[in-house]
């Protein structure tokens, strides 16, 4: 991968220090409470500090991005919904009536929705929740062709990288949701975890929209076709998206390592944004100490990016929606848990006795 934008952004990207969580541990074991008594909301209150190197960090801007794009993949009858509906959706998100709307204005983030390969133009002009980063009008089918070029892949990783930058150079963003929208994705993001995890492909495909027995065979026979025909290289990230990838998938992991460059936390929606962050981490590997992933998708191939990276998620609520919904929910506990850590007294503030040596 080289540019010069993403060569900025890796070069960026370094592990966080960890002396910083030694100083978050310190204030959270003397607030007003049994050490460890609100479990994982004090791993992340730690998190948070130790990302931000901040030690009185602060979550005032919200933002999360969806990504959204199509899939040539879906020729083969793999989804119970036609391609129309992924700018139907778009539409819909701009026009503030989906669920990532709902959840992002109830924890009090912004949306900004981000065209990168959605098959028709969006209409959206004068709209600044709107980022136009389209790279083409949809990938090719995996099953006859490669889905995009290397050059396309690159564009799509740099349009993601380009989307937080302009938003964060409007406004300092201090925590991040990543979410996806596009008719066919789960297909692609089952064939990029098998592809680079060595999993079986019918161990990481899940039914996506809701599909039948017959569609779901479909699905893994053109997942295996792909791999068999184009053999990604699997360390090699890059190979993989342009092969069997997405455009919006190149877009979160662009999205996830620009924000890892300016010390953002990052939040992770569910299957098709935790393969985003698969390719960012196999990317650059620091990129790991800067995401939380915020939910447990029902897609089995979620659990495989989890297992290869090495983290757990926050939430288990059955959900698979995506657009970032579940990014949203996770950021809600983010800040609690922050506001916990700002906000609660210590012992001695308190004037509280302390528990016995």
């Amino acid at each position: 991968m080289s540019c010069r934008l993403a060569d900025e952004v890796l070069e960026k990207i370094e592990p966080v220090d960890v002396a910083y969580y030694a100083k978050a541990q310190r204030r959270l074991d003397n607030l007003t409470k049994p050490k460890g008594s609100l479990g994982r909301l004090e791993e992340i209150a730690a998190r948070i500090v130790a990302i931000s190197g901040k030690l009185k960090p602060s979550l005032e801007r919200k933002v999360i991005f969806t990504m959204a794009a199509d899939h040539g993949v879906c020729e083969e009858g793999i989804s119970a919904y036609p391609q129309e509906v992924t700018p139907q959706m778009v539409y819909n998100f701009l026009r503030g009536g989906a669920g990532i709307n709902v959840l992002a204005r109830h924890v009090g983030a912004e949306v900004i929705v981000v065209d990168m390969g959605v098959k028709e133009k969006i209409s959206a002009e004068g709209q600044k929740n709107f980022k136009d980063k389209k790279v083409n009008f949809g990938t090719r089918n995996f099953v006859r062709e490669p889905a995009m070029t290397e050059e396309e892949a690159l564009k799509a990783v740099m349009g993601g990288m380009e989307a937080f930058q302009e938003a964060y150079a409007d406004k300092e963003i201090n925590i991040i949701g990543v979410g996806d929208m596009g008719i066919g994705n789960t297909t692609s993001s089952s064939a990029i975890v098998a592809a680079i995890t060595g999993e079986d492909t019918a161990l990481v495909t899940g039914r996506g929209t809701g599909i039948d027995d017959i569609s779901y065979g479909r699905k893994i026979e053109a997942i295996r076709k792909g791999l068999s025909l184009h053999r990604p290289d699997p360390k090699d990230p890059m190979d993989v998206l342009s092969k069997v990838g997405g455009f919006e998938i190149g877009g979160i992991a662009g999205v996830i390592l620009a924000a890892a460059s300016r010390k953002v936390p990052v939040m992770v929606d569910g299957f098709i944004a935790s393969c985003g962050a698969l390719i960012a981490f196999e990317i650059c590997r620091n990129v790991r100490d800067y995401i939380l992933f915020a939910h447990q998708s029902i897609e089995a191939g979620q659990l495989a990016v989890l297992r290869h990276i090495g983290q757990k998620p926050l939430l288990d609520l059955e959900m698979r929606l995506g657009e970032g919904t579940g990014a949203a929910l996770g950021i809600g506990i983010a800040e609690s848990a922050v506001r916990i850590f700002n906000e609660m007294a210590t012992f001695s503030e308190a004037g509280v006795s302390e528990a016995e040596p």
